[in-house]
């Protein structure tokens, strides 16, 4: 038999002060078998840095022809692809084809860097493509605020990323290694 999701459910205290976005939003988050806690909790950081009313999960993993998470508007045009880990020249394209802005966020020190070394001059040909990297630290530092039940604080401001949970604090080191053309 098949293993499950587990569900995870997080009340998201938003305060972008770059963008002037702040929100309060509850978020179930269905973490698949095979996805870490690291992984997962940075779904929840991608889906705050790009917070809005549009911008939902999807089914991820378990669905090869959908990003982590999107933004469609009203006629259902991709708004907003963002994907995580070293996708393939493929999906890199189909990420910036397909949505007017992609975003990719990586992470694992040696495997990123390889990937990037390997694919940068592919990325580089998409003027709609943001690529980030998050450092092992914060990778570290995420999985040890999940819960299965979360109260999450972000605070953004100056392009600093702080988020907290309970009596823990952490400062997300973040770095992009390519912008999008706006």
């Amino acid at each position: 038999m098949a293993q499950k999701a587990t569900i995870f459910k997080a009340e998201v205290n938003l305060a972008n002060m770059d963008q002037d976005i702040y929100l309060d939003q509850n978020l179930t988050i269905a973490q698949h078998p095979s996805e870490t806690l690291q992984r997962m909790m940075l779904r929840i950081v991608a889906w705050a840095l790009h917070a809005n009313e549009q911008l939902t999960f999807t089914k991820g993993l378990c669905e090869e022809d959908e990003p982590e998470l999107w933004q469609k508007n009203y006629s259902d045009e991709i708004e907003l692809w963002i994907d995580l880990g070293t996708p393939d020249e493929k999906r890199i394209k189909k990420a910036s084809v397909r949505g007017k802005q992609a975003v990719l966020f990586t992470y694992g020190q040696n495997v990123a860097n390889a990937w990037w070394k390997q694919h940068e001059s592919v990325a580089r040909k998409y003027n709609n493509l943001t690529v980030n990297f998050v450092s092992d630290e914060t990778m570290e530092q995420l999985a040890a605020l999940a819960q299965r039940t979360m109260q999450l604080q972000f605070s953004i401001s100056d392009g600093d990323v702080w988020l907290s949970s309970g009596e823990e604090s952490i400062q997300l080191d973040i770095s992009c290694w390519q912008e999008a053309a706006q």
